[in-house]
């Protein structure tokens, strides 16, 4: 692996970086997000919310804009990120959406809504979250999945304990369902749009472009006792699939030490809070369901014990590549054993939104991280690496949009 710069104090890859993603690429996934996607969430929030005609015009004027009008600024509220967002929009001032970086787009754009609906103003609707509809509604749906995965667990944790060991097939699945649970990312998909909830992972193996689920089953048994981190993605059934494995870790004395790091506030419709993790609790705990009703028995005491930890950073909500991480997130990442990326947006921001070779090391690129990581991304943008000439060759035969559509996976360890 390469080293890398230090460059103002931030560590960026040693290659040359290339463009980034934008909205203006025509016929790209990219522009298609901003001209079409973004606006129909932008409309989705005024159906599914009670907001004032005021706001409800808003809203609709920044569906309107996304097309073809500038940025607007946020007007002043009260979010810890305000100042933040000034500096982070100065050098895009009077351009049009399509025309900045995709990702700062669309970080803007749930930053921009959520300003819009008074989400950090005192009032009627300070703390309201604008996508709790879709994110129950997501929770509801994967309610058989969500039992079959704690039944699951159940007898890997039983396994374990009469063999004073678990097995690496034990944690090789739960990376599986780490990776597939993404696939129901409500901002590509609607809750109940298809049956994208259910899966089966035996099938799905064979989408799986890279696979370094083994050598992270070995990573994780060669030293029981660990800390792991996950930087949580999505709610729903992918945060119960992170939080079952997260059981898994702790039950089997995999780790001593679990730390979830989540968004600030609500954005890109799914990605979890850290109050969505209680909610989360919460409605799994109204179920009776015997192996469920375990599961949130000993979440609710690993919370209490502090060897599971809720953590959030405003960087997490930013528009930053992470190879911008602030010192003091950097530092405290660095006491992981392993670090657990989960979703498309986070592997975005690993290669900071940009167009890579996709056949460029994917180590080369990550090598500004201060501990292991492995990634866990199903790809929803045009954006990837560590790929070989003929399984793109291949790629092109069997599905013109592997790239996009959800439907192919990543497991990609960096040591």
């Amino acid at each position: 692996m390469k080293n890398s710069l230090v460059v103002n104090e931030i560590r960026v890859p040693n290659l040359p970086l290339p463009p980034a993603l934008t909205g203006s690429e025509v016929g790209s996934f990219t522009e298609y997000t901003v001209t079409e996607r973004m606006p129909a969430i932008a409309l989705r929030v005024i159906k599914e919310n009670n907001f004032p005609p005021q706001i409800n015009h808003k809203l609709e004027q920044l569906a309107a804009a996304l097309k073809t009008g500038s940025l607007q600024f946020l007007f002043p509220d009260e979010g810890v990120d305000f100042s933040d967002w000034e500096k982070y929009l100065q050098p895009y001032i009077g351009q049009r959406w399509l025309d900045i970086p995709w990702f700062v787009a669309e970080t803007y754009f749930y930053r921009l809504i959520l300003n819009i609906t008074n989400y950090f103003i005192p009032g009627e609707f300070q703390g309201l979250d604008p996508f709790l509809l879709q994110k129950t509604q997501g929770l509801e749906a994967s309610i058989d999945s969500t039992i079959s995965l704690c039944s699951q667990v159940q007898e890997w944790l039983d396994e374990a304990l009469a063999d004073g060991k678990p097995s690496k097939a034990s944690i090789m699945a739960l990376l599986y369902f780490a990776l597939w649970g993404n696939r129901v990312d409500l901002s590509l998909w609607s809750a109940f749009e298809d049956d994208r909830s259910k899966f089966d992972i035996q099938n799905q193996l064979t989408h799986l472009l890279v696979d370094d689920a083994f050598l992270v089953s070995k990573l994780l048994t060669k030293s029981p006792g660990q800390r792991i981190d996950f930087i949580i993605d999505n709610g729903g059934f992918e945060l119960i699939s992170d939080l079952c494995f997260a059981d898994f870790l702790l039950g089997s004395g995999l780790a001593h030490q679990v730390y979830l790091h989540l968004k600030p506030h609500p954005t890109f419709v799914s990605d979890a809070t850290i109050q969505d993790v209680y909610q989360t609790r919460d409605f799994l705990a109204e179920g009776s369901h015997p192996h469920v009703k375990s599961f949130t028995q000993r979440l609710t005491e690993n919370l209490e014990s502090g060897r599971l930890i809720l953590v959030e950073d405003y960087f997490w909500t930013s528009p930053l590549a992470f190879w911008e991480l602030p010192a003091a997130l950097t530092a405290e990442l660095a006491h992981s054993n392993l670090i657990v990326v989960k979703g498309d947006a986070n592997y975005r921001r690993l290669l900071g939104d940009r167009h890579w070779d996709f056949t460029t090391n994917f180590a080369d690129i990550v090598s500004y991280l201060p501990a292991p990581m492995v990634a866990l991304r199903t790809l929803k943008s045009e954006v990837v690496a560590g790929l070989t000439t003929d399984t793109l060759a291949e790629l092109g035969k069997v599905d013109p949009e592997w790239l996009t559509n959800g439907q192919w996976g990543l497991i990609q360890l960096v040591i």
